[in-house]
């Protein structure tokens, strides 16, 4: 095996991207306790993507007197030490009759909330990695640039590997961990089925294939000759020890994560993943079109969390906003996209460094 960024740095926890529930506070935070924060760019413009990643590197100029903490250390080679996440999913062309019969499905939920569904916008909600991402990459270089659902086009992913930047990607099989390892990447982050989030998956849509992260993680590590990194229901350091010991270069932690001081979750999800509601989570398809873990709320017992009838990913969000929106305005989290891995026990609202530490401790 190749010499490899673990091999080169002593960080062991990756904090997960978690779009929409997190910024560069949670990144840095996670940083300066002695992790590798991450930024997560699906939900973001190029623009917010630039602010996000030039307010990092201003959060950790502090932190300098720490040799892993600065761009020009020789840890770090002039690269940004943070990662950065993307989508690379292909947006699929709209269809008028499946968006059409998707909001007929809604409309009892829509007229409860006084919204008319003739005012109801269409759109992608998630945007993939583009060529205006790699040009602004080009521009920060940051040390990391992950991927969810496979890699972009191989001639993104060559001039990213030209300018030091490592490449990770997720598997949630071993065919997907294979199939990364033959395309370019550095380090393959096996996805268990108890993540919270989207699934990673993008060679099969078969949910059968989902193998938890104690059986996916020796398995991916067999198969290929890189770093794996353990995620998926890893959320205190007895978890962490198990990975370590299953052969697990790293562990990446998000639900934990979710309650920390630094995490921009919304009230109404911190309220859930603290609450016995969060013991109860399912894959559903219904907030974006994509299977995704979260905790169930009276949508998913609605509509079932699998739906058959929701538009393709990204489409089905733009249905579900205003019904979210109006309901989060009463208090409610009935149409709110409550994503957690089925482990949200350990959830404490501790500041992000505290949480870091306790995670650690397994590779101390």
């Amino acid at each position: 095996m190749r010499t490899s960024f673990f091999d080169t740095h002593s960080l062991r926890l990756i904090q997960a991207p978690m779009a929409g529930s997190q910024n560069h506070r949670l990144a840095a935070a996670v940083f300066k306790a002695g992790g590798i924060g991450s930024i997560p760019a699906a939900m973001l413009s190029i623009e917010q993507l630039q602010h996000e990643l030039n307010a990092f590197s201003d959060a950790i100029q502090n932190v300098a007197s720490n040799a892993t903490a600065t761009r020009n250390s020789a840890a770090w080679g002039g690269l940004l030490p943070v990662n950065v996440n993307f989508f690379c999913h292909t947006p699929p062309a709209p269809q008028a009759e499946t968006e059409s019969a998707w909001r007929l499905k809604l409309a009892s939920a829509y007229a409860a909330h006084g919204i008319d569904a003739a005012t109801v916008a269409s759109g992608p909600g998630r945007a993939p990695f583009s060529e205006e991402s790699l040009k602004l990459l080009g521009q920060i270089k940051p040390a990391i640039v992950s991927f969810h659902f496979g890699l972009p086009k191989a001639e993104w992913v060559k001039q990213l590997k030209a300018w030091g930047i490592q490449i990770w990607s997720s598997a949630t099989t071993v065919q997907e961990a294979q199939w990364l390892e033959q395309h370019g990447v550095d380090a393959v982050i096996a996805q268990g089925l108890e993540a919270g989030g989207h699934r990673g998956m993008f060679l099969t849509e078969d949910l059968s294939t989902q193998l938890g992260t104690l059986a996916l993680l020796p398995q991916i590590k067999k198969t290929v000759q890189l770093p794996v990194i353990a995620a998926g229901g890893i959320s205190n350091a007895a978890a962490v020890s198990a990975a370590k010991i299953l052969g697990a270069s790293a562990v990446q932690v998000g639900t934990a994560f979710l309650t920390s001081h630094e995490a921009s979750t919304s009230d109404l999800h911190r309220q859930a993943l603290m609450s016995d509601a969060a013991k109860h989570t399912a894959l559903t398809n219904l907030f974006s079109g994509r299977p995704a873990r979260g905790i169930v709320n009276q949508f998913m017992r609605d509509l079932g969390p699998l739906n058959p009838q929701a538009p393709a990913f990204p489409l089905a969000t733009a249905a579900v906003a205003p019904l979210r929106a109006a309901a989060e305005a009463k208090g409610q989290s009935d149409y709110s996209p409550l994503w957690s891995g089925q482990n949200a026990s350990d959830c404490e609202a501790l500041p992000a460094s505290d949480i870091a530490h306790k995670l650690l401790q397994a590779w101390a």
